[in-house]
């Protein structure tokens, strides 16, 4: 027997003594049922997120702005997160179960994150996240 047919042996081992684990097995459980919450109150928000009419405002807004400053915004939609890139800034909208949550980039670097209130003006959202641009 070969060392790579010992260390896979050994893997497979190790694995289905995890597997079989009780501890392991109650903490793989708690950790899908909190997730599984998580989505859950999320829901609602997500729901006003992708339909609503803020996003609608908010993606016009941010378009217009970013034509004016000569950027385009790209617009991306990562399961229930909605992605605005625009040259080296970054805005996520992030559903979570208090709301609407939007984390914001530069370079690739987190700079902030806010709350964002759904029956609020999009242009100020827009406004706020594209100021820092050239």
């Amino acid at each position: 027997m070969g060392f790579s047919e010992n260390l896979e042996n050994n893997l497979k081992s190790l694995e289905s003594r995890e597997e079989r684990d009780p501890a392991s097995l109650a903490q793989e459980k708690q950790r899908r049922d909190s997730e599984r919450q998580a989505r859950l109150a999320a829901g609602p928000f997500a729901e006003q997120l992708k339909s609503g009419p803020f996003t609608q405002g908010l993606l016009a807004h941010a378009t217009r702005i970013g034509f004016t400053k000569r950027t385009k915004v790209h617009i991306t939609w990562l399961d229930t997160t909605l992605r605005l890139d625009a040259k080296h800034l970054r805005m996520e909208l992030r559903p979570t179960g208090g709301g609407i949550v939007a984390h914001y980039f530069a370079d690739g670097q987190a700079t902030g994150e806010s709350t964002v209130a759904l029956d609020g003006d999009p242009e100020v959202l827009a406004r706020t996240w594209l100021d820092d641009l050239a």
